[in-house]
């Protein structure tokens, strides 16, 4: 038997990746202040001040598919899901978009000082 060097061994998972029952895998990637968000499962990260977004986090209010994870802070990111759910997140969408570029890559990226405060 001869193994494809291009398709990945599914026993090896990488590191912040849980395989499901139908061997997906499930992205974890720290999204702030002791939130994670499955990555595999979002669509679009965008900034929340455009009027579109506004109006899709407005709507999305009214019809209860908002999860604010925040912790109070000013939302910086909004995350729309392939379930129409919309997430608020505090951390700037270029820094969501790079913890999961590292984390695909392998590589340790330092913690935010902003990311340890706890809130208890």
């Amino acid at each position: 038997m001869t193994l494809d060097k291009n398709k990945k061994n599914p026993e090896s998972t990488p590191p912040g990746m849980i395989r499901g029952e139908n061997n997906m895998g499930i992205e974890l990637v720290h999204i702030g202040f002791g939130n994670i968000l499955a990555m595999n499962r979002a669509i679009a990260i965008a900034s929340p001040n455009s009027a579109p977004t506004k109006r899709s986090i407005h709507e999305g209010k009214t019809n209860g598919m908002v999860i604010d994870m925040t912790s109070g802070r000013r939302t910086k990111a909004v995350i729309f899901t392939d379930s129409g759910h919309i997430i608020l997140a505090a951390l700037a969408p270029e820094t969501i978009a790079s913890r999961l570029h590292a984390q695909r890559n392998g590589v340790s990226l330092k913690q935010e000082s902003s990311d340890s405060i706890d809130e208890d």
